[in-house]
């Protein structure tokens, strides 16, 4: 990232996608911009900018407001802005003459004179100009004058609040941390100083380095007792922070700011700290004497340390991500697909072959071939939904990206999958793109651009609706929330993956990823698509998509999902209207003269309902699992189509999904 400070001077910036404002916080709602101008640069080969100001606008405007506090000082909004990816940002002096531009004359002057723009990303609320009356449409008309197009981002929400700066700003102000949190993204900054202090914490065995906030603009959590991570000289450290006036000293020395950094005692005066907040543990009090305030002191390093423990044990990741391929008997998919796999591997990234007691040449192909891939040799065949979970139970990482054997990957994949959750705590799965190997211009039958479930629990996806596939035109290049995600490329948080109950081994395959992603959407997490991430599928390689057993596994697993994951007096209901569709898909095969899909239809059934008290001990077990993990509100209605797609696809001859 080129940082400029100021207009003049500026660089020639190739086809700039750019996009304004104060971006205080830095937040989940900016950074889902800042995601938009980098993908729209990278497709349009320019460059991603952002302008922003300081000081801080209504500190120019409202000079006399004192109120104003601020997420982040320059420096940490500096930091934050590096790790996401733009090309370039441009900080320009915010002044009263500038306050005092006219919409238009703002766009012609600032914008267009200095970075004639391509693009113009602006948030849902964005509003420019004197008194802030230019507004998106106004954009728009002058985007047809000036030749820029406009680009408006919706409101971003996490657990059905919508995110903003003063909404971040409330919760810190209400010791509010976790939410503060959840709404930015990361956890909560401080930066400051080590200055000299009265030097009690060492006098009570509790040595302190007292921190002096230089911003005086900077939003300062409110009195009380805190748990930290702390940075210095780039290494991290765990700790506590106090912020109060010392009331036990009964004396008058203003506000204080200390933190006692764990198991750390070098002198560190001068020195600049950067501090996390990741908790609040109590307020300021007052104590009879020293005694009882180091008794005290102690009780909290205890509580701290112990919710550090707790963290540490959720993170112990020897891996940030793992790419797992599940093979059986896929040997001359290895030998195609492998190398390219391998070459998305990097130091973070680790690709492991899970084979299910293959019976051809593929462990020795690999060990000979490539010898530096680990794999995990299981000891039978536990088709793909057990086999998963028997070998991601020995890996372990941050993140799983599970990979069919028959699949080509596009440049930077991964990556894409993984930014997307880095960056969205609440998103806990997410597919690419799927296209057809055989015809790269046509979506593939394994999750296209993203899976939806319709109103009788058929799924759907956008880019194929059941046997017919749509060319990819980009018309599903949005990157949105979706029902489920393919298997054949499913990036997901490990620690949700099994703390949900990983796959449902009777599946054995087949919409077993539907059951994994309906749960998860229950328990208030979302699942997503990043169609900038490309993979190209060969599709069939280990069952064919016309064959029996396929066809005797979608429908007996289908059933399934909707009673493990839809309330029991619907479950019914619907169930009763699946056995008269699939009484009509069985006629279906039988004018085709599939005789073999009308047994295994009925085949289907019968499965089902013999396992009727397994799958119902599991759906109360999976009730349990989903309560431990909800993050919010239910999702189970995004990524619904309301419709029927068998009425619409036989009866209406609707074909695409953009149709429906």
């Amino acid at each position: 990232m080129k940082i400029h400070r100021g207009l003049n001077n500026l660089p020639q910036i190739k086809d700039a996608v750019l996009t304004i404002g104060s971006f205080d916080g830095v937040h989940k709602g900016h950074r889902r911009i800042l995601s938009e101008i980098t993908k729209l640069a990278r497709r349009t080969g320019g460059e991603s900018v952002l302008m922003t100001f300081h000081p801080h606008p209504r500190q120019v405007i409202y000079p006399g407001d004192s109120e104003l506090r601020l997420l982040n000082t320059l420096e940490e909004k500096i930091d934050l802005l590096a790790d996401t990816g733009i090309d370039h940002l441009v900080i320009v002096p915010f002044t009263f003459e500038f306050s005092r531009m006219q919409p238009e004359e703002y766009v012609e002057k600032i914008l267009v004179d200095n970075f004639h723009p391509k693009y113009i990303v602006i948030g849902y609320d964005h509003r420019f100009g004197l008194n802030r009356s230019g507004d998106v449409q106004f954009l728009r008309e002058l985007g047809k004058i000036y030749d820029f197009k406009v680009e408006e981002i919706e409101q971003q929400e996490v657990e059905d609040l919508v995110v903003s700066s003063t909404k971040i700003r409330n919760a810190v102000a209400n010791k509010e941390i976790i939410k503060a949190n959840q709404l930015l993204g990361y956890n909560y900054r401080l930066t400051g100083k080590v200055i000299r202090g009265l030097r009690l914490g060492k006098r009570l065995g509790y040595p302190t380095a007292n921190l002096a906030i230089e911003d005086k603009n900077k939003l300062v959590l409110p009195s009380g007792v805190y748990a930290v991570r702390i940075e210095i000289d780039n290494s991290g450290y765990k700790g506590m922070l106090y912020i109060g006036t010392r009331p036990t000293l009964d004396e008058e020395n203003g506000m204080s700011i200390e933190i006692n950094i764990f198991d750390y005692n070098r002198d560190i005066y001068g020195e600049k700290l950067k501090l996390e907040v990741l908790a609040y543990i109590r307020g300021d009090q007052k104590f009879e004497d020293l005694d009882e305030l180091k008794k005290q002191i102690r009780d909290d390093e205890r509580v701290i340390r112990r919710l550090f423990n707790r963290l540490d044990d959720d993170n112990e990741d020897l891996l940030f991500c793992a790419m797992v391929i599940l093979n059986y008997n896929g040997l001359e998919h290895l030998k195609a697909y492998l190398p390219g796999i391998i070459k998305q591997s990097t130091e973070n990234t680790k690709v492991i072959v899970a084979d299910n007691a293959s019976t051809d040449d593929s462990v020795n192909w690999i060990h000979t071939n490539h010898p530096g891939i680990e794999v995990i040799e299981l000891d039978q065949n536990y088709g793909f939904a057990g086999g998963y979970n028997n070998a991601l139970k020995k890996v372990n990482a941050k993140y799983y990206v599970l990979i069919n054997s028959d699949l080509k990957p596009s440049d930077n994949f991964p990556e894409l999958l993984l930014n997307t959750l880095e960056n969205n705590s609440d998103v806990a799965a997410v597919q690419p793109k799927v296209l057809s190997l055989k015809s790269p211009d046509h979506f593939e039958y394994a999750g296209a651009a993203g899976g939806y479930m319709d109103s009788l629990g058929y799924p759907l996806c956008r880019g194929r609706l059941l046997e017919t596939v749509e060319k990819d035109q980009g018309q599903y290049d949005d990157d949105r929330e979706i029902f489920w995600a393919t298997g054949a490329a499913l990036a997901i948080r490990s620690k949700l993956f099994h703390k949900i109950g990983g796959f449902d081994p009777w599946y054995f395959a087949h919409q077993e990823e539907i059951d994994l992603c309906w749960r998860l959407k229950r328990a208030g997490y979302t699942i997503r698509v990043e169609p900038q991430a490309i993979v190209y599928h060969l599709g069939g390689g280990t069952l064919d998509y016309l064959s029996e057993r396929k066809t005797f596994l979608n429908f007996k697993n289908s059933l399934a999902n909707i009673l493990k994951n839809v309330p029991f007096v619907k479950a019914l209901i619907l169930l009763v209207a699946r056995v008269l569709l699939d009484g009509v898909a069985a006629l279906y095969f039988l004018s085709k003269g599939q005789n073999n899909h009308i047994v295994a239809v009925l085949k289907a059934h019968l499965s089902f309902y013999s396992a009727l008290g397994y799958l119902w001990k599991l759906k109360r077990r999976n009730n349990i699992r989903i309560r431990d993990v909800r993050c919010g509100p239910s999702r189970v209605h995004t990524g619904r189509y309301h419709g029927s797609i068998v009425w619409d696809y036989y009866i209406r001859g609707i074909r695409a999904f953009k149709d429906l």
